[in-house]
């Protein structure tokens, strides 16, 4: 009974000792609000996050917002062609000490004046000042729309180039996995030849050596995904929620355009070029506004309401005179010398304008350069993609030759492992060429200028 009693108190205090040893882990699990729940990911396509990085992205975001600051511009500019209506009162209250000796026993003389009344302006003629501003507004209106085209573009080829770095770094870690598990199937062969007699006790430590070596590729390889996606969705624009894409690295290939026709389209549909344009029509309406500040300028103003006078002493017993009054009245002003600040303002946009000019040429060239890059890319990644597309075959044909040969034992370990290196050379070249094709043909559609239109 003392044996018993004694193991099972020897049973206990074991028992508290690995209780005791795990509570510094259990209160750090019990600490992690995550720990014990996996972490949602969004399953995406590429279509869905075009959609979203249309809907989501920042750059897009702030560019809609530029659009609203440019129509108030636009509201601004217009309301200086429309009448200008406003409410005016006041009271006024004075005292005149002057003529005191003429008007003896009559003073102090004060007086007072209460109105109020409805007025309204309106411009005749500016020589040409508000119809340039009116102008110049219209035309941003166009530019906010060619700088929301400018992000959108970009955000759809950023994100289909960062959605192929996703599928593309899921292929390489398939390939890792798969160089890990061929390591993993010769350590297992050496290990069975060795205990049976053909094998040494080097043939087993190298493949030991061949396992730990690939076993950082895949820690790698999953870095490299965690990576990839995080930078889908700093671009998606998607915050506390983890992104994966879901698709393949499948395509069919087409043939690479001319370089004419492309940079015609170039020429015709790239939003910056656009934008760049309307820009130079901005500040050549500029001209004409600042141009204006020294010429003559007529204006209608008119009121109409209800005053008060009150003289105080001098009413004469009197009561105070009120009653309706209005004005009504065209004022011509010409403000024909200012300093010379007109001439700076304009010859300040006239240099605005001739620096635009020289950004549009240097612009052309950009994108004809641009334009050239992208065709040769496409042509390259093209002729990667036709001429390893048998040699990985080729190399699966070979490694399980080499995997074969090692079980009969006609096959070295060194053949085994210089095939295997050849097929993953292989596929990932083809993976990465792959990839490099499709992000190839989106840069190309972005360099047209047609990215996302139809």
């Amino acid at each position: 009974m003392n044996r018993i009693n004694s193991r099972k108190t020897s049973k206990i205090r074991r028992t508290l000792f690995i209780l005791l040893s795990m509570l510094p882990w259990l209160s750090l699990i019990s600490a992690d609000p995550g720990w014990g729940q996996e972490s949602k990911v969004l399953p995406l396509t590429l279509e869905e996050c075009q959609r979203l990085a249309l809907e989501k992205n920042k750059d897009i975001q702030k560019a809609r917002e530029y659009r609203n600051t440019v129509m108030g511009r636009y509201l601004e500019e217009r309301s200086a062609a429309l009448p200008q209506f406003a409410v005016n009162a006041y009271v006024n209250h004075g005292r005149d000490e002057s003529q005191k000796s003429l008007y003896r026993g009559l003073f102090p003389f004060e007086q007072e004046i209460r109105a109020a009344e409805i007025g309204v302006s309106q411009p005749l003629y500016t020589f040409g000042r508000i119809g340039a501003a009116i102008r110049a507004a219209k035309i941003g209106l166009e530019t906010a729309e060619d700088q929301l085209r400018i992000y959108q573009q970009a955000a759809l080829r950023d994100v289909t180039a960062a959605f192929q770095d996703v599928l593309l770094s899921k292929e390489l870690r398939t390939l890792a996995i798969q160089n890990l598990e061929q390591k993993v199937r010769t350590q297992r062969e050496a290990r069975r030849k060795l205990a049976a007699g053909v094998a040494t006790d080097y043939d087993v430590l190298a493949a030991d050596v061949a396992v730990d070596n690939a076993r950082p590729d895949v820690i790698r390889a999953e870095n490299l995904i965690r990576i990839s996606r995080e930078k889908l969705r700093f671009i998606l624009g998607i915050e506390g929620q983890e992104v994966d894409a879901v698709g393949t690295l499948a395509f069919f290939l087409e043939p690479s355009p001319k370089y004419d026709e492309t940079i015609e389209t170039a020429l015709k549909k790239r939003p910056e070029l656009s934008d760049l344009k309307k820009r130079v029509q901005i500040y050549e309406e500029l001209v004409t506004i600042y141009r204006a500040g020294t010429f003559p300028r007529i204006d209608f103003k008119a009121g109409w309401g209800w005053k008060q006078l009150d003289f105080g002493t001098l009413n004469f017993g009197n009561p105070d005179g009120e009653g309706q009054a209005w004005t009504a009245g065209v004022y011509f002003s010409f403000p024909f010398f200012d300093g010379m600040r007109t001439q700076g303002k304009v010859l300040q946009a006239k240099t605005d304008v001739a620096n635009l000019k020289i950004d549009e040429a240097k612009l052309l060239d950009s994108i004809a350069l641009q334009v050239r890059d992208a065709i040769n890319y496409c042509r390259e990644a093209e002729e990667i993609v036709q001429a390893l597309s048998g040699t990985v075959r080729q190399a699966e044909r070979l490694l399980a030759m080499a995997e074969k040969g090692f079980e009969y034992g006609v096959k070295t370990q060194l053949e085994v492992d210089d095939a295997q290196l050849n097929v993953t050379r292989a596929k990932s070249n083809l993976a990465k060429a792959y990839r490099d094709y499709l992000v190839a043909r989106v840069t190309l559609e972005w360099v047209k200028g047609t990215l996302g239109e139809k």
